[in-house]
């Protein structure tokens, strides 16, 4: 029987006015709405919109101010994580909760009931591993893995615990269309045995494709309650967002000289399960964006180390940078001559958690800013550069002096966009610049990408996300196996094409690359 409110059946978990207060914020606001039994229930809202405050209330990493909620009929109130997992709910958080220094399998196990890790561990997590279409490596340490892997970690951990309510914050995010099909079918799989799914994404595709309901969030209160299945992506953003969405264009841009040129580059993963860079030849010219795709853990991570300075290459002019080799230099000489990065992990690499927004910015400052004139800090400009970072791209924080760790991911990732854009860089180099972001923002973060290509930079994207390297890139290569397709124009390329050649399809046997 159907529901008033569209939903189907009893309701596994009921919220009735659920309120989060912090500092100078009402994360949520007397938040009301039901879970179904076997119901795939999409929670929607733009960055900070209260969605991860919710969800850590549900599973016991906070509590409420005011209001109740109910799971099975009973009262429900976890005053830590494992009190909810005993009674059935489990959660994958958009930011691991991994130790670098241990193995998959003692990760795994970290996050079970005693009871759970007794017998053949390694057996069970190989088995639903593999049930999943998530590859996993138990001996592996988690230091040595991509995002994308360490995603994989975490959803393997949670259906191990076998939950009847399962909470997932961007399940998604770091993976390749075919791993997010693959992990599709055992969310319906789920649903369908009467589990229940709570489902946060900024993929509206995919929420309309899997969610059977969908419950808006904006400022922290329910503003819609919807069936996505009736709706279409941009209705449903707007929904989010509270008005119009003008997604951006990309426009035929004006390509000049060749800006980074990189050329033969073989380097030497540092880590024992790590892909070693072999040959890899590309250029991107000023007013070009390259996209370069491929399926987590073929290299990613290697070749922005690389291009960024953090592992030098064995040939200085392996890498160009305005045709002046840049291939010994750190990260520093290469932001003095013009360089900026985003890399794909935020917090910890793109910026430090525990200093505030001002200081971050200080710390990767380049050539365009100057905030640290004679080797001493100039406060205010950085402050004040700060401020126009957060401006320019609504970053909802709490001011400069707000902490990165204080930020929700999707407000820390325009951030850090946003830093690396204002300091007008010759060449950006991002790595899932949109990772966890809202449809409005990452039509932002799109539109000045564009917009800098257009003045004159080179822009190289590495993403996991296809409908975001057609929407914007010039050219497309794919990286597979830690070497690399040449480039093609977009005009000249299919998704399918693409995904051949993530799964390592015409890449070539020896020689150049490009």
């Amino acid at each position: 029987m159907q529901g008033d409110d569209g939903m189907n059946g009893p309701a596994l978990l009921e919220l009735t006015g659920l309120t989060k207060a912090f500092p100078g914020v009402l994360a949520n606001d007397a938040v009301a709405f039901a879970v179904g039994r076997g119901e795939i229930h999409a929670l929607l809202g733009e960055n900070g919109a209260g969605k991860s405050t919710l969800v850590k209330m549900i599973y016991g990493v906070m509590q409420p101010d005011a209001g109740s909620m109910r799971l099975e009929g009973a009262a429900y109130a976890p005053a830590r994580p494992s009190e909810a997992r005993d009674r059935g709910v489990g959660m994958v958080f958009q930011h691991f909760s991994l130790f670098e220094a241990l193995t998959v399998a003692e990760n795994i196990a970290l996050g079970l009931p005693a009871a759970d890790t007794r017998g053949d561990l390694t057996a069970r997590i190989l088995e639903v591993a593999r049930s999943y279409g998530l590859a996993l490596e138990p001996s592996r340490l988690v230091g040595t893995l991509s995002v994308g892997e360490r995603q994989r970690v975490e959803i393997v951990r949670a259906l191990l615990q076998d939950p009847r309510l399962l909470i997932m914050d961007e399940p998604t995010s770091v993976l390749t269309p075919q791993e997010a099909n693959a992990l599709f079918v055992v969310l319906r799989r789920l649903a369908s045995e009467g589990r229940s799914i709570l489902y946060i994404s900024h993929k509206l595709d995919e929420i309309r494709g899997l969610c059977s309901r969908a419950t808006v969030l904006r400022g922290g209160r329910v503003v819609a309650s919807c069936d996505p299945r009736e709706q279409t992506g941009k209705s449903l953003a707007e929904m989010m967002i509270g008005t119009t969405l003008v997604p951006p264009q990309r426009e035929a841009l004006a390509l000049g000289p060749v800006r980074l040129a990189v050329e033969a580059l073989s380097v030497a993963s540092e880590q024992q399960f790590g892909v070693d860079l072999d040959d890899i030849s590309f250029s991107v010219r000023a007013g070009e964006i390259l996209g370069i795709a491929g399926v987590a853990g073929n290299g990613q991570i290697e070749l922005m180390e690389a291009l960024i300075g953090e592992v030098p290459a064995g040939d200085g002019g392996a890498i160009r940078l305005d045709g002046t080799p840049v291939g010994k230099l750190g990260p520093a000489g290469r932001r003095e001559r013009g360089m900026g990065f985003v890399p794909e992990e935020r917090l910890g690499h793109g910026a430090v958690p525990g200093m505030t927004l001002w200081q971050n910015v200080v710390l990767s400052a380049g050539a365009g800013r100057v905030l640290v004139p004679r080797s001493f800090v100039d406060v205010p400009a950085a402050r004040a550069f700060a401020g126009e970072v957060i401006a320019a791209f609504n970053v909802k924080a709490g001011g400069v002096g707000a902490t990165a760790r204080s930020l929700s991911g999707g407000n820390l990732q325009k951030f850090i966009v946003g830093r690396e854009i204002l300091g007008s860089p010759k060449v950006l180099i991002a790595s899932q610049p949109t990772w966890g972001v809202d449809a409005g923002a990452g039509a932002l973060i799109h539109k000045v990408l564009l917009s800098i290509a257009k003045q004159g930079a080179a822009v190289l994207v590495i993403s996991q996300d296809l409908d975001e390297l057609f929407a914007i890139s010039t050219r497309i290569g794919v990286i597979a196996g830690g070497r690399l397709t040449p480039p093609r124009p977009v005009e000249e390329l299919t998704v399918e094409a693409i995904g051949r050649a993530m799964g390592g399809a015409g890449h070539r046997s020896s020689g150049r690359s490009d």
